[in-house]
């Protein structure tokens, strides 16, 4: 098994931090607009890019850690777990993200790679400033 792991620190404070990781709300800000479902656990997240796009169950969501299993969308995706674990030290808020589980590195866990890098930087301007750049006015990163 592969996994996709990086990290952001941010000025905002954790409890802001979670608030953009487990509320429907939250999450339509940085990484689909096509946001819907419910944020607790056991409830299904439904992510669209327009139209197709994962399902997320919700194991875990707390004061620092969210889970969540894809239960539907891309072949390579389905039974992957997402993670973010977020904490504070002495200058900023870390957001530590893991996409765990992928059988083999092929063509779309490199493009799924950068995607999450660039979700999330836009989880970071949102966070800071108000603004992210959720599908679809996030950075393209192919031609096509």
């Amino acid at each position: 098994m592969v996994n996709i792991c990086l990290t952001i620190g941010t000025s905002a404070p954790p409890a802001q931090v979670m608030r953009a990781l487990n509320t429907i709300e939250g999450l339509s800000e940085w990484w689909t607009l096509h946001t819907s479902g419910s944020p607790d656990i056991g409830g299904t997240i439904k992510f669209r890019f327009p139209d197709m796009g994962p399902d997320m169950r919700v194991e875990e969501s707390s004061d620092d850690r969210v889970i969540w299993e894809c239960t539907a969308g891309p072949d390579e995706w389905i039974g992957t777990h997402i993670s973010f674990h977020v904490f504070e030290d002495n200058r900023q808020t870390h957001v530590m993200f893991k996409h765990a589980g992928w059988a083999e590195e092929v063509p779309f866990f490199h493009h799924c790679s950068t995607k999450w890098a660039v979700f999330l930087l836009s989880l970071r301007n949102y966070l800071e400033t108000g603004e992210g750049q959720p599908f679809p006015g996030d950075i393209q990163i192919n031609l096509d």
